[in-house]
């Protein structure tokens, strides 16, 4: 599914509302550091480049500037733009207990991104193709925590050069593996949904860590690495439930 993945790549990025010219980044080589349920992942410490940041900026409406006071880059929100961040504004009050969310415990060391609106929105969309295809709150936390270490919760267009084969999308699914179309696996509900009609095809899922069942579905290169995002996969998933 995806072998490379694991450092800042431009991209194309693609939204429910409108495809933008987007450089995001991946995370800094994880999946040689673990092999076994007691290996530690690498917490994500490094930011994506200059040109990631101005396009990331326009595609998100942020706008990057420098104080001339201290010299500092300062970054403000134009008008009807929010942040993100990674606690995400609750939408119901009938949150999921984290018993349902985590019933196995996080494995090993766990990485935490900001999210801004693009990433808020897919997350949204899987949320809500867990729901419609049945596999629950714990199907959706699996699912989150595949997109975050696969595209960071971008949809990712082709990257070109940098393109692992021809994966795509929020789960990086190659249409040559039987996955879809192009337009198909870079629209998020078709993408969550055939992540999670896949997943139902592994037995006994529900009772898996995270990180095996997530790496039965994607066969990585780095099948302990889904394990690093269960903790904020599952903050998201408890407050937009």
């Amino acid at each position: 599914m995806k072998q490379h993945f694991t450092r800042w790549l431009p991209a194309i990025a693609k939204t429910p509302h409108r495809k933008t010219a987007l450089i995001i980044a991946g995370v800094a080589a994880i999946g040689g550091l673990a092999v076994a349920p007691t290996a530690i992942a690498a917490p994500v410490t490094t930011g994506p480049h200059a040109g990631a940041v101005a396009a990331i900026d326009l595609a998100t409406g942020k706008k990057t500037e420098i104080d001339p006071d201290t010299g500092q880059k300062v970054q403000t929100v134009e008008s009807g733009q929010t942040t993100g961040s990674d606690k995400v504004p609750a939408t119901n009050s009938n949150k999921p207990s984290r018993e349902k969310l985590v019933p196995h415990g996080v494995q090993g060391a766990q990485s935490r991104i900001p999210l801004d609106d693009a990433q808020l929105a897919n997350a949204k969309a899987i949320v809500k193709a867990a729901k419609e295809t049945g596999v629950g709150e714990r199907g959706a936390v699996i699912g989150v925590a595949t997109s975050l270490q696969e595209s960071k919760l971008y949809n990712l267009g082709h990257l070109g050069a940098y393109n692992d084969h021809d994966s795509q999308g929020l789960f990086q699914q190659r249409p040559s593996s039987g996955w879809g179309a192009p337009e198909q696996i870079t629209d998020p509900d078709y993408a969550a949904k055939a992540f999670f009609t896949a997943l139902k095809n592994v037995g006994g899922w529900q009772d898996l860590p995270l990180t095996t069942a997530a790496q039965t579905v994607q066969v990585s290169a780095f099948p302990f690495a889904y394990a690093q995002w269960e903790e904020q996969a599952a903050d998201i998933v408890q407050q937009i439930w």
